[in-house]
């Protein structure tokens, strides 16, 4: 059983992607707060992240720090990082601390979803 940890202050993003990638193979777990987040880290092994930068209004770099922590206590998880206010900077940021992958929002789906499953995780088809 694959385990993805998704984390975003937005209900709709954590309620579409527990849905896009939830299945009889993969448990998502989602959390909108990086104390809620990190308290996951530590109960279970995660085959993939994936985090907003900020969880907690425009100045916000929280999905960077979680990041970080993701890569302390469990290196062999990728993490998928997801912004609506990305630069080259950040982008550079997330590569430095370990990031599998670096999106924009709004994430095309379809990319998300092969991109998953290079991680070999299986995920629903229903978009």
């Amino acid at each position: 059983m694959k385990k993805i940890l998704v984390v975003d202050d937005e209900p709709v993003i954590l309620m579409a992607l527990s849905h896009l990638l939830s299945n009889e193979n993969t448990v998502v777990i989602t959390s909108s707060r990086i104390e809620e987040a990190e308290e996951a880290l530590v109960r279970y092994k995660f085959d993939l992240v994936i985090a907003d930068i900020r969880l907690s209004g425009v100045d916000g770099i929280e999905g960077l720090e979680l990041l970080s922590y993701v890569k302390k206590i469990s290196p062999e998880t990728a993490v998928i990082i997801m912004t609506a206010y990305g630069s080259d900077e950040m982008k550079e940021e997330a590569g430095r601390r370990g990031a599998y992958h670096y999106f924009e929002k709004p994430i095309d789906m379809d990319d998300l979803i092969k991109m998953v499953e290079e991680l070999d995780i299986a995920v629903s088809k229903d978009i």
